[in-house]
This record gives C-alpha cells, structure tokens and sequence, in this order.
C-alpha cells in the first residue's frame, strides 16, 4: 500500500499528518511509536514549509493481508521546486501487529476538506499524546515508586554495611583477644616449663656448690642480665651493708622481696625502693632464699631488658623459693654426709703391725647417697698369737647398715676370745644376725694366719672368694665350697678349709664392690682382680703394700659407677 500527499501549504501539511498518524494506527504502530512518528513528522514538514515549495510525502506500508512489516516514510521535493538541499528525509516505522483498522486503511487515510472537520481531525490526532502522557504519568508514579524502593534498599544496605563493619571489627577484636590470650597461656606454659625444668635442675644435685654454679647459667640471658648469689655461712652472718645492695640487706632482714629502682616496679609480692647507690642505674630484684629455719641468702638480679613482666617476677619468686629449698636440703645433706663419713671412719680398724705379715687395707665409701654402708674390714691378734683378718659386707646402705656393721664386727671380737676358727666364727655370727635382725642380711671372709707363718685356714659365707698370688707369680681363686649368706632362714654349720702358705704369698680379701659391674656381673671382675695381682712382682708388694693396693684399685674402678661401697685388704707374706 503507497499513499502520497503534496504539501505546499500548512493546511496540506496538517492533513498529511493527520492521514500518516491514522494509517500508522490502521497498521497497529503502537501509540508511542505513533507519537514520536507524528513528532518528528511535523517537525520534518515545518522545515519544508520554511524552505518553501511543493514537497511529497510518501507512505509505504504492508498490504491489507500482509501480517507484520514496516511503515516507510519520506518526504523529498518536487522535480521543480527551487530548494537548495534536495535530500529526501526518511523514517522507517515497524508494524508489530495488524490493527483493528487494517482491513479498512484506504478509507482511514482521508481527511476532510472543510475547516470544522480539519480541526475536529488534528484534535482527534493529540489523542496518541495524550495516551503518551498518560504512559509518562504512569512512568513517572512507577520511577517515583522504585526511587523510593531504591532509597529504602540504599539504606538498607548502608545499615547492613553498617552491620558487618560492626561485625567486622567485633571479630576483629575477638581475634585479637584470642591472640592475646593465646600468647599469654604459651608464656604461662613457657614459665611452667621453665620452672619444672629448673627445679628439677637444681634438685638434681646434693651438692650445694653445683646448685650454687647452675642457678645463674639457669637464669642468664633469659630471664636476668646479671645474678648475684649472697649466701650466710652461718645463721647470724650478716656481711655489712656496704658489701650489698641496701634493697638486698634489707631482704635478709625482712625476709621480703624488695625492688630497687627509678621507678616503681609494681611487681606482685615485692616492696619497692629507690634505686640502689651501689648501682643506680640498674634496677634490682633481691630475693630472701629462705628455708623452714631462717634466711639462707639473697638472690639479686638485674632484669634482661628495662623492667620484668610481673609475671615473670612471680616465677621468679618461686624459682627462688625452691633454690633456697634446694640449697638447704645440699646444706643439710653435706653434714649428715660428713657427720656418717667420720662415724665410717672411726669404725674402721687400725691395722695391727704383725712380724712377717704386711697389712694394707683400703675402704672407698659409694659416691651416691651417704658415703656410708655396710663394708668392713677388720685385723687383730688371738690368744695363741694367730692372726685373724676379715672382710664382710651388710646388705643395704646408710647409717643402720654402718651400726648393724660395727655390731657384728664386735660381736666377732667377742667370738674369737674363745679361739674358734673361721668356719666357727661365721657360724655364730649368722645364729647372732638371725637372733638380732631377722630381716637382715651379710656376707664375710674370715682368713686366719696360724702362729707359724705358713697355714692359712680361711671361710667364706656368701662372699667374693679370696684370691691367693703364690710367690712365682702364679694367682689362685680360693673358691672351695662356702657358706650361704649370713642371716638368712635355716641353720648351717660353716666349713673351714686351709691353704700351705709360702713365703711372698700374697691374699687379696675384698667386698663386691670391687669386682661386680651390673653389665658383667661378678665372674669377669674376680677374674680381673687375679690378672691385676698377678703382675705385681713379690719384691714390689714386699717393698711397699700401700703403694701396691693403691695402684691395684686404680685399674679395677676406672669403670665403676662407685655406686657400692669398696673394701680392699692385702695381706703379704715376707719373703
């Protein structure tokens, strides 16, 4: 379908509008699309009524039956007219849907020729604008409607940002609380350990001396620059004050930790002072190590860095706590070691000068506990001018095992009055160890040298065997069937056994301690003993015995742990 109008006046011009915007909605161009179509239109026309002239509008559209297409619009000038631009201008408009018109289009495009039904056509044409305002109303309520929807989502999600930065820094401040209180359980943790591994340190030893050495190498860099140990030889010594930090005789005398620095400390437990005039550039903490008796000294330390954590203060506290318990139970623990050691020794024999026959004895006290045991040695004269000589040991360590030791060693003085030979002797000795301490055991070797030189008669009872080196060099274990252990719950009757002596025979007597290693047992040490004597020459242990026990030990002990006391007796036959 073709429709074409001439224009040449404004009238022309107002009808050609009218038929387009009625042919465009014949054909179903949708009311907006009709609006801007008739807009630019007349826009187009008022150009060309300007330019003046007889201009051509022509309209192409689909036919009748046609189904969608498209309006096409131009308006270009006559072959004649005098217009400078020539150009045609052309608009192209879609037909979505046929109209209710469509069938009819030939009729819609008319426009009256009268003046009433041109004005009644061109107000019936701004009905499309007002269907368009009307469409830009709605918009408007619409746009009006999501703005404020838009402003509430806006604020909704200035207060949901709000939120989560309020969360944000909540978690934030969650972690950061978590960190701290994870840092400061792994600095209690830290301190614990310390403190264990420290204490368990300083009670490792019963050696005040050691602790003494070990308590500043415990303490310094970590948790002190300098450490100063004051310890009070005796209850009262209390050196001048000049000597000492004045915060540190005051902690001897008040038994309170004191501080000494510019500024206060505020540390838990500790009294504050100024700095000290010995070293006033450098705070101090003075400690009291102190004991279930009285003060035992002072611990003075200067911190690592500027000041100490107060936490590290109260371990340091305890730490000194248990140094002063330590150092007291070394103290306490030396004395009684001391005072057993010089019981040790007074029960021990001198041994008696005998013609003919060199003595060397040798006691070395274990190197663990009390320095005492039940090991023994003893020598002394019968009635019929013999010799009697004897090594024993009594189970167990410490002071009951030393007195139960001098007992049976008096009680065998007694015994032998009588003239009894070894065997009798150890005989009476276990009905008298059975009698007095039922739950108390001994060994012993009871070697007897006859008035004439040359017959030794020798018993044993659960002991080491002794060793005999014959004058050539030769070693013998004198190993003949011995007696059970002394004490023990059924009655024996001990054998004695005699050996011909000759002259530079010496006879090793000796405890287990010399000889049994826990790896070996006590088979390989008796063995080592009788190799060792064997290369002592007879002129040498005639010339010198004690010289000869000494360097016999040196050999047999370079491998011990000494954790059993040691008892040694030689005895030489002149030559």
């Amino acid at each position: 379908m073709t429709r074409t109008w001439r224009i040449r006046t404004v009238t022309d011009a107002a009808r050609a509008r009218i038929a387009v915007a009625r042919l465009a909605a014949a054909h179903g161009v949708p009311t907006v699309a009709r609006a801007r179509l008739a807009t630019e239109l007349s826009g187009r026309l008022r150009q060309c009524l300007t330019k003046g002239g007889v201009w051509v509008l022509t309209l192409d559209g689909p036919g009748p039956s046609a189904g969608a297409g498209t309006l096409h619009v131009a308006v270009v000038p006559t072959p004649d007219a005098a217009v400078g631009d020539r150009a045609p201008w052309t608009l192209a408009v879609p037909c979505p849907e046929p109209g209710p018109e469509r069938g009819r289009a030939s009729g819609v495009g008319r426009v009256p020729e009268d003046p009433a039904g041109l004005s009644e056509a061109l107000l019936g044409a701004d009905e499309d604008t007002a269907v368009v305002l009307d469409k830009l109303a709605e918009q408007e309520e619409l746009v009006a409607f999501h703005r404020e929807e838009l402003h509430q989502t806006n604020q909704g999600v200035l207060a949901l940002h709000a939120d989560l930065d309020a969360a944000g820094r909540a978690q934030r401040e969650a972690f950061a609380a978590e960190r701290r209180a994870r840092r400061e359980a792994e600095n209690a943790r830290r301190r614990l350990m310390f403190l264990a591994d420290a204490s368990a340190v300083l009670n490792a030893s019963l050696n005040h001396d050691e602790i003494v050495r070990r308590l500043p190498e415990l303490l310094v860099p970590r948790y002190a620059r300098h450490v100063d140990l004051w310890l009070f030889d005796q209850e009262d010594d209390r050196r001048p004050p000049a000597s000492h930090p004045r915060a540190a005789v005051r902690a001897a005398r008040t038994g309170r930790p004191q501080y000494a620095a510019v500024h206060p400390g505020g540390l838990p437990g500790v009294d504050d002072h100024p700095p000290s005039a010995l070293e006033p550039g450098r705070p101090l903490l003075c400690i009291p190590l102190l004991t279930r008796r009285a003060p035992l000294g002072v611990l003075t330390l200067s911190p690592p860095g500027e000041r100490w954590d107060p936490d590290d203060a109260v371990m340091l506290l305890e730490l000194a706590r248990r140094a002063g318990t330590a150092i007291d139970n070394a103290r306490r623990f030396e004395h009684s070691r001391d005072i057993a050691e010089t019981l040790q020794r007074a029960l021990l024999t001198e041994l008696p000068a005998t013609p003919g026959l060199s003595l060397a004895a040798r006691y070395l006290p274990a190197t663990h506990g009390l320095n005492i045991g039940g090991d023994w040695y003893d020598a002394f004269r019968q009635r019929d001018g013999g010799l009697i000589t004897v090594i024993g040991d009594v189970t167990g360590h410490g002071l009951h095992a030393a007195v139960m030791m001098s007992q049976l060693r008096t009680a065998l003085r007694a015994y032998a009055v009588d003239g009894d030979g070894p065997g009798r002797l150890l005989t009476r000795l276990h009905g008298y160890l059975r009698h007095l301490q039922p739950d108390l055991f001994a060994t012993a070797v009871i070697a007897r040298f006859h008035p004439d030189g040359h017959t030794l008669t020798w018993a044993a009872a659960g002991h080491p065997p002794p060793v005999l080196r014959l004058p050539d060099g030769r070693v013998r274990t004198l190993d003949a069937k011995p007696g059970a252990m002394l004490g023990i719950p059924l009655r024996q009757d001990i054998a004695d056994h005699t050996e011909r002596l000759t002259p530079g025979s010496t006879l090793a007597l000796y405890t287990d301690g010399l000889v049994e290693r826990r790896a070996r047992g006590i088979d390989p040490g008796i063995e080592r003993l009788a190799a060792a004597l064997g290369t002592f020459g007879s002129e040498e242990l005639e010339a010198d015995l004690e010289d000869s026990a000494d360097r016999l030990l040196r050999p047999l002990l370079s491998d011990s742990d000494r954790d059993d006391d040691v008892c040694l007796l030689l005895c030489h036959l002149h030559g």
